[in-house]
């Protein structure tokens, strides 16, 4: 987690941070993933971000030890925006995608409008994927139940 923060008040994306360490971008992502990183990988990683070696790698060894709710909370939080930026980019494609199939409808049959029912079709896959993105079914889970619990009470659980 601290290579994912350390990256991320930089500005950096994983692609970048790979190449000013000379490591390859899947290491990166295994290594934000939570999978232990070899001696070399690390003093590689902390000459980049100018840290002395052993901040990261006294944070490699407390990995062994149990996540804290914050962390665990912070691994969600990035999990949905990654999901969250999934979801914007189907979006952009399924919009691209509508007009350029409405266009070619125009200029292809214009008497004959197919390009509704393709668009039909992706806009009911981009609800599926919004549906699991945004999960209205949360909407009255557990964690709202606790958060009401903690509001009525005043105080955290």
């Amino acid at each position: 987690m601290l290579i994912q923060k350390l990256r991320l008040k930089r500005g950096w994306s994983q692609q970048q941070l790979a190449q000013a360490s000379g490591l390859s971008a899947r290491t990166i992502q295994r290594i934000e993933a939570g999978q232990p990183a070899s001696v070399e990988t690390l003093k590689s990683i902390a000459s980049v971000f100018e840290v002395d070696f052993s901040t990261l790698n006294a944070e490699e060894t407390n990995m062994d030890t149990t996540m804290t709710a914050a962390d665990e909370a912070e691994r969600e939080a990035f999990a949905h925006v990654r999901e969250l930026r999934g979801f914007y980019v189907a979006c952009m494609r399924y919009i691209l995608i509508a007009v350029a199939l409405f266009a070619i409808n125009l200029l292809t049959s214009p008497h004959n409008m197919w390009s509704y029912w393709a668009m039909l079709g992706l806009g009911l896959a981009l609800a599926a994927r919004a549906v699991r993105v945004y999960a209205p079914w949360r909407l009255f889970g557990p964690q709202w139940e606790k958060a009401q619990v903690e509001k009525r009470l005043g105080r955290p659980l």
